[in-house]
């Protein structure tokens, strides 16, 4: 087995062997682009050095080898006391991973080789820069040396110099600095810097395989559904220099704009600045087209390449180069990272430019990314004072309250809304980016590690606000005298990049051209019908702007809590007088027959399923402790008044109907079995809003389930009420009410009997909510607040089973339902209604299975339109192969 291959040795398809990064050099060098030499190491030899714990037999004997033909190729010698060959040791995955795994740039470098190399650079300064740049890199990643012991150091010397920049330091600063750290180094990891430039080489490469498994690449790997036995490949690559001089420089760009789309190049750069200066948010780097009037000819080669990369990968990438002394290097290239409104406008323009097809632009766009398009913007009229501005890294608004920390923010972000707020983030800050609401920091540029994470994210952010004051920890901000406060609430505009104090208005989120030209092409490509889940004529109006083919759930229950309906519903569970009962039923049929006309009316010609009343009775009567204590305060009074009377006979009744789990006990069908005069009603609401609507020439198509089954025999006499009263409207008015009957299975009873519950139904409905409770044991709302996010953590559970759908369990009993009732009816129809209906992954097992539709809440309508397109995509795919 080959563990390393040169740059030219591989190719731009080695993806799952070579990483990323070292398949796009390979595919850079083939191109013929001016890239540094190099080789890989790969993924395998990763992958065998954690298995067995030590390094694969012949690994170094393969690196030498190609280390010498890197010195023919470069020209230099590694180790060379007069002009050494130095390298960069970079990871590289399977899947791009910005600034999760660990660099070292400058290794070689020895208290023998500075000299040399500021000999054969004619640059004292250069050389000091680069070593004490390589002892802090080296320190921190291999020897596990804090960071902010070198940076503390650097600091210093910089106030005692009277300078604010790195570029300010003289060589003879630069030498003592790495003197310093250089003793700060040994003082922590208990032994010299290695003066042995094989031996840095080794300690390296073993560092970067250990990084595979650092927290935060183990965090950002579970945050974006990255396997863990991927491993990380070594990219091992001649340095070339940015910080030597005024005629040099490094910078980072993507091909078009990451955060619109827009086809026009995006980027930052440095000049007399090195490798990671760009992306640390350590010096605010100047945009990219400024370099057009600086050096005019390398911003023309640089445009050339960049448009022949884009062709040749066909997408948008995301570059690095280097211009060492008026000349140009491409370092790396990459698929960029993009928001949401950007990874829609790329796939859709590409298409039109014909760089790929429509199906693959479909493919192109993550489901969860159209969540972020499809949520509340500020009110542009909303009139609040700006607080400070920034560069709008990562578009979209958020308000939070203000934290200071990411432990701060990954503890409080569990319960509530933040914004992180910090000088810069880096790779350590990877919990408390993914657990913020948006992200704000004073440094940093458009290509800055916390930009470039939060677009990866979807989370608005805004970088590089300058005003802010923050001293380094502690809880407080300060701009222009205004002070902000851990805890203060706080808005930030990512479109904009404005800030501001306190909370402000939004507006509802709209569907703009380019998304609306890729939904279609996903409408002309899935096999899988999309409904929504709305109990409400707006929610209904607005599923279907959004694309839905009908209501999947409109559950009744949500229509009952009005301040002119709730005395009503109390009177109907809790009166024993049949008069009473007879009167609050009129008053909410004729609130129902409303409600039912007005959502098929939102819907005409589309197919509504309507749930009978499926509550948990508890949620409609008075508080239980609120009356006890009521009543005993009169008692302690001795009040016999009337009101005092009522509230006794209210309190006795309320405690015949208390149960020990409501979530449990007499809802769904089994209301409407021992409450019949409650089904009775609503099916009588629903037929005759029905029969209103045909008469007026409509077209409504509603459909009644019955929840909650766990028995053939509960169908079978459930349907035959509604029957009942179907019949007896139609022998009022003549009309035709071909309503479907069917039942929402969520009981895992009701799976394992579906074959002869389906001979009693006309569709089947999957509630996977309750589904997943019954399955697991859990309560929902115990498990997510208390143990479920040690569960993740722990990998006891791959995903929280409330938001992606268990297969193994769940997903389990899904099939064999399926596969029963198909046995007896192969006709009947399936849907899913939990929201689950609207997770991407969840969507494709659905697909599989063999369900007709999914149904999810309005907003998540696009995201299941997209993913039932992508999952017919992927069969046909995969059927053609």
């Amino acid at each position: 087995m080959t563990l390393v291959y040169f740059f030219d040795e591989g190719r731009g398809d080695w993806k799952a062997l070579l990483g990323g990064k070292g398949a796009n050099l390979a595919e850079m060098t083939r191109l013929g682009l001016p890239v540094p030499p190099g080789f890989t190491i790969t993924t395998e030899a990763c992958n065998a050095y954690h298995a067995a714990r030590a390094m694969p037999a012949g690994l170094w004997d393969e690196v030498r080898a190609q280390l010498t033909r890197l010195e023919r190729e470069a020209g230099r010698g590694f180790g060379h006391p007069d002009d050494p060959l130095l390298v960069s040791v970079r990871s590289g995955a399977k899947f791009s991973m910005p600034g999760m795994m660990d660099t070292i740039l400058n290794l070689g470098l020895t208290d023998e080789t500075v000299i040399g190399l500021a000999s054969a650079s004619g640059d004292e300064r250069f050389a000091w820069d680069a070593y004490r740049r390589l002892v802090q890199m080296y320190g921190d990643v291999v020897a596990g040396v804090a960071k902010h012991e070198f940076e503390e150091a650097l600091e210093d010397l910089k106030h005692a110099r009277g300078v604010s920049s790195d570029a300010e330091l003289g060589a003879r600063d630069l030498m003592a600095l790495t003197g310093t750290f250089k003793n700060i180094y040994r003082e922590r990891a208990g032994h010299d810097f290695p003066q042995d430039p094989w031996t840095q080489l080794q300690g390296a490469v073993r560092a970067v395989f250990d990084s595979w498994n650092n927290r935060r690449a183990v965090t950002y790997r579970r945050l974006n559904g990255i396997p863990d036995d991927l491993g990380t490949a070594v990219n091992v690559q001649a340095m070339v220099f940015g910080n030597l001089g005024e005629d040099s420089g490094t910078g980072v760009g993507f091909t078009r704009d990451p955060n619109t789309g827009e086809p026009v190049p995006f980027g930052e750069f440095l000049m007399n600045a090195q490798g990671e200066d760009v992306v640390a948010g350590i010096r605010t780097p100047e945009p990219l087209d400024r370099l057009a009037r600086l050096m005019p000819d390398v911003h023309r080669q640089l445009l050339v390449m960049t448009t022949l990369l884009e062709k040749e990968m066909r997408d948008l990438q995301d570059f690095e180069f280097t211009v060492e002394r008026g000349r140009l290097f491409m370092l790396q290239t990459r698929a960029g990272k993009r928001s949401a409104r950007a990874s829609v406008r790329v796939a859709v323009d590409l298409a039109q430019e014909r760089l790929i097809t429509p199906g693959e632009a479909v493919c192109r766009v993550d489901p969860a990314v159209l969540d972020q398009l499809l949520h509340p913007r500020l009110d542009p009229d909303h009139g609040q004072p700006v607080l400070a501005r920034g560069l709008p890294a990562s578009p979209g608004a958020a308000t939070g309250v203000a934290v200071f920390s990411s432990d701060e923010a990954a503890r409080r972000g569990e319960h509530e809304a933040v914004i992180l707020v910090t000088p810069e983030t880096s790779p350590e800050d990877i919990h408390g980016l993914a657990a913020a609401r948006g992200i704000l920091t004073a440094r940093g540029g458009m290509t800055s590690h916390a930009a470039v994470v939060a677009r990866g994210m979807g989370k608005p952010a805004v970088v590089g606000a300058e005003s802010l004051r923050m001293e380094r920890g502690a809880a407080r901000l300060t701009v222009e005298g205004v002070e902000v406060r851990e805890g203060d609430l706080l808005t930030i505009d990512g479109t904009s990049g404005c800030v501001y104090a306190g909370a402000v208005r939004t507006l509802p989120a709209t569907v703009d051209a380019c998304l609306d030209e890729l939904l279609g092409w996903t409408d002309k490509f899935r096999r899988g019908g999309v409904r929504a889940n709305a109990d409400t004529p707006e929610d209904a109006r607005r599923a279907r702007e959004f694309g839905a083919q009908g209501i999947g759930l409109c559950r009744t229950e949500h229509m009952f809590f009005g301040e002119d309906r709730l005395p009503h519903v109390r009177t109907m569970i809790l009166t024993q007088d049949a008069d009473e009962e007879r009167g609050a039923l009129e008053h909410l049929l004729e609130a129902q027959r409303s409600d039912f006309r007005d959502i098929l009316l939102a819907m005409d010609g589309l197919p509504v399923t309507i749930r009978l009343l499926d509550p948990p009775l508890h949620e409609f009567l008075p508080s239980l402790e609120v009356l006890t204590a009521r009543v005993a305060a009169a008692e302690a009074r001795g009040d016999e008044g009337d009101e005092a009377q009522a509230d006794r006979a209210l309190l006795a009744r309320v405690k015949a109907m208390h149960e020990v789990n409501p979530m449990m006990g007499l809802r769904g069908i089994r209301l409407g079995l021992t409450r019949p005069a409650i089904t009775r009603m609503q099916v009588r609401a629903i037929a005759e809003a029905t029969a209103e609507l045909e008469r007026e020439g409509r077209t409504p198509r509603p459909e009644i389930m019955i929840p909650l089954v766990g028995t053939a025999t509960e169908l079978a006499l459930a349907r035959a009420q509604v029957e009942a009263v179907l019949d007896e409207v139609r022998a009022l008015g003549g009309a035709k009410l071909d309503i479907p009957i069917g039942t929402m299975i969520e009981v895992p009873r009701a799976c394992v009997e579906a074959g002869e519950i389906a001979r009693h139904a006309d569709f089947f409905s999957f509630g996977t909510n309750d589904l997943t409770q019954l399955t697991f044991g859990y309560s929902r709302d115990d498990a997510q607040g208390k143990f479920i996010p040690h569960y993740l953590q722990a990998g006891i559970l791959k995903d929280d089973p409330f938001a992606t759908l268990d297969v193994d369990g769940v997903g389990a009993l899904v099939r064999l339902a399926v596969a029963q009732a198909r046995s007896v009816k192969p006709d009947l129809k399936f849907g899913v209604c939990g929201e689950h209906g609207g997770d991407p992954r969840s969507v494709r097992f659905f697909h599989e299975v063999g369900l007709d539709y999914v149904s999810c809440s309005p907003f998540r309508v696009p995201v299941a339109r997209l993913a039932s397109a992508q999952a017919t995509i992927g069969e046909v795919t995969h059927s053609t192969k």
